[in-house]
């Protein structure tokens, strides 16, 4: 039951990690290579650097090799989609822009669980600090990599509460993983703690604190 939780979770986070890379891709206006690499690398890259971090090498992507093909026809239909609607697709940007954060927080949280799981599967439960990482990292280290690719500012650096809320989740699953061992119930708390967040933080546009330099400059 709980290895079913795990695969689900990271088919889950797979194609909606993938289609947020491919949106991201299309809007961009990168070729169908483009778009599935930018699909695949924000699907596989945050758990890529976990397990390289964590000493799983090679990293899991090249044993589990359907999720690399399940990312890469996801990110293949979305250029489809996104071809036949194109004479459309910019006029759409603001909804296609909110299509994404949904799809973004879905995979943010499913990610974040499976990270959380790997690591301390791996033998690292006794080490919270390392594990809490690991979760951030598999959640939001995909996304950082597919806005360095198309040479924006790491969306987790400056947009409302993003990494925060993959911490708080993986605070939670890891707290009720070693307190009951119900992985289920852990998954579902931290799943809807960090969706809900995300959500929340972008309707009411939660962010922390900056410092505005724009600002500064018109005074």
């Amino acid at each position: 039951m709980n290895e079913f939780i795990m695969t689900a979770m990271e088919i889950i986070g797979t194609i909606a990690f993938s289609i947020s890379g491919a949106l991201v891709g299309a809007s961009y206006g990168l070729d169908i290579f483009g778009v599935v690499f930018l699909g695949v690398i924000t699907s596989v890259g945050g758990g890529m650097l976990r397990d390289v971090i964590i000493g799983n090498i090679p990293p899991l992507i090249f044993s589990n090799t359907y999720i690399f093909v399940l990312a890469a026809i996801t990110a293949i239909i979305v250029f489809i989609v996104a071809y036949i609607n194109r004479h459309h697709f910019q006029t759409l940007r603001e909804k296609i822009e909110k299509i994404n954060n949904v799809f973004d927080a879905i995979g943010l949280s499913a990610f974040t669980v499976t990270g959380t799981e790997i690591s301390c599967a791996a033998g690292f439960s006794d080490k919270i600090l390392l594990v809490i990482l690991m979760g951030m990292t598999t959640g939001v280290g995909g996304g950082i990599f597919r806005d360095v690719l198309v040479s924006k500012t790491p969306y987790v650096l400056k947009k409302h509460i993003y990494a925060l809320a993959s911490i708080i989740g993986s605070v939670i699953y890891y707290c009720i993983r070693i307190a009951t061992e119900e992985k289920a119930i852990g998954t579902v708390f931290a799943i809807l703690t960090v969706f809900i967040i995300r959500m929340l933080a972008t309707k009411y546009r939660w962010k922390l604190p900056k410092i505005n330099l724009e600002k500064q400059k018109s005074i």
